[in-house]
């Protein structure tokens, strides 16, 4: 049955509520945003039809407040709630609230966000569809039943400790001895309960030359479950993507297709409905893939898939929570180029430390071929209360050399940031490898090279420009006025 969706309460804030309210602009739909007290002046509350105070800074007061936000859509008379991605995004008991107000959510059935936000049960789920799983143990109870496992297996170090709900980077460890286990595990324990409610852990053998694929799934609610193919986000630090590109230089055309529709059996077999990614980890050197994850939202790099398939997921999305069919088959999706996007996140290049403060000067890249989501304007506030993503710079190209080429153009001719530390000379670096260029790298990329890649960074500041004016200065001093003026 389809219902028509009027206003959208978007319950997030910086980059993933501007690009939301984009596509609502599109399609003449109305926006409430919600901000805390620090985002009073946000960039995403200027762009929504209404804005909502929602509390103060700390996220459990505001952007994490179930109760708050779904007063706030009722107040406006919001029909409907996209989560974005992050805060409450993968949050069944928000999403079943949502529904229970008589909302429409814009996201997959609160079931399956539940099952999948366990990765035991994911894990479960994913051995049933048949996909192939990373040999691990789940529910572990102490050191030495990881003892027990490794030698039953005959699984060596390094290996990964993980909280069942972990994500984001977080609530994971990678353990390199024997003697680092009881700590590792205490540890992840402790990240698990504190940032996911949920203590439980499981272990895996840690793949060394790892690459990380990830396939974007949409599916509606007749039954009809299509990828858009995948995309590659091999490049991280922390555990965390700081580049991702589509599609992947890793894959072969066989594999592509037989990873691809394993994610949409993965996705058929939970009973999927709108947009969600599933996460692999291929391994280069045997050239196998194992299951990884399913992200129930809408992923931060689903802007390169869109680049590449000229699609709209945001968009995909809403018309599935209208109960509209998906409008293509698979036979219908064919990537004709390539894309690439990096994170500008404000931290330090050298350290990821976080940067927040003001931004005294903000210049996006332009020019043919680029992509811009923002979440900051010039002269706006970076809290030190959330995540640190300025902007998503996106490049395409006819083939991968000519993404990277516009991508050098975006980030070393066209952009500028002042007042806060970005990632830009660590992203311009990579792209400049020869090993990135020649699509040679692992999840391990970064760490490997750090002291290589920070050598090589070229970093401009306002002395710069200031010493340019002086030289003009002098010149016209010293020379007179030129002609041309």
């Amino acid at each position: 049955m389809e219902r028509k969706i009027n206003k959208v309460l978007v319950a997030n804030r910086g980059v993933p509520a501007v690009r939301i309210m984009h596509t609502c602009r599109d399609r003449k739909i109305k926006t409430t945003a919600v901000y805390s007290t620090p985002d009073r002046l946000a960039q995403h509350v200027a762009m929504a039809n209404i804005a909502v105070h929602i509390g103060d800074a700390p996220p459990g007061d505001s952007y994490l407040n179930i109760e708050k936000m779904i007063n706030a859509a009722l107040e406006t008379k919001s029909d409907a709630v996209h989560p974005g991605w992050g805060f409450l995004a993968e949050n069944d008991t928000f999403a079943r609230k949502v529904i229970d107000a008589g909302l429409t959510w814009i996201g997959p059935p609160p079931g399956v966000i539940r099952s999948m936000g366990d990765k035991i049960e994911a894990k479960k789920i994913a051995v049933r569809a048949n996909l192939p799983v990373i040999p691990g143990i789940s529910n572990v109870a102490g050191a030495a039943e990881i003892k027990e496992w490794m030698e039953r297996e005959k699984i060596d170090f390094p290996i990964m400790i993980k909280a069942s709900a972990s994500g984001g980077g977080k609530g994971m460890l990678k353990v390199e001895g024997e003697g680092q286990v009881p700590s590792a595990l205490a540890r992840v324990r402790s990240e698990g309960m504190k940032s996911f409610g949920d203590d439980k852990v499981l272990v895996e053998k840690y793949v060394e030359r790892g690459r990380h694929i990830e396939v974007q799934v949409v599916a509606d609610q007749y039954g009809h479950v299509l990828h858009l193919f995948e995309r590659e986000c091999t490049i991280q630090r922390r555990n965390q993507k700081i580049i991702e590109e589509a599609p992947s230089p890793t894959l072969d055309d066989d594999l592509r297709q037989e990873i691809c529709f394993a994610a949409v059996r993965l996705m058929r077999e939970i009973g999927y409905v709108s947009a969600g990614t599933v996460e692999f980890l291929f391994d280069s050197t045997s050239r196998k893939y194992y299951f990884l994850e399913v992200n129930t939202r809408l992923q931060v790099e689903h802007g390169i898939t869109e680049l590449v398939t000229g699609l709209d997921i945001v968009g995909i999305m809403l018309d599935v929570a209208m109960g509209k069919p998906l409008p293509f088959k698979q036979s219908d999706i064919h990537p004709n180029r390539w894309a690439l996007e990096v994170r500008l996140n404000a931290e330090d290049p050298r350290t990821f430390n976080p940067s927040f403060g003001n931004i005294t000067r903000l210049y996006s890249p332009q020019g043919p071929a680029v992509r811009i989501s923002p979440g900051y304007y010039e002269g706006a506030d970076i809290p030190p209360y959330y995540d640190s993503l300025i902007m998503l710079i996106m490049a395409t190209g006819a083939d991968r050399e000519d993404a990277v080429r516009v991508m050098d153009r975006a980030i070393s001719r066209n952009l500028r940031v002042e007042g806060v530390k970005t990632l830009a000379p660590l992203l311009l670096s990579i792209i400049r490898h020869p090993q990135f260029i020649a699509g040679e790298f692992s999840t391990r990329f970064i760490e490997e090279r750090m002291d290589e890649l920070v050598s090589k960074f070229i970093e401009k500041d306002s002395e710069d420009e200031m010493l340019k004016v002086a030289r003009y200065v002098a010149e016209v001093s010293a020379l007179g006025i030129p002609k041309w003026m």
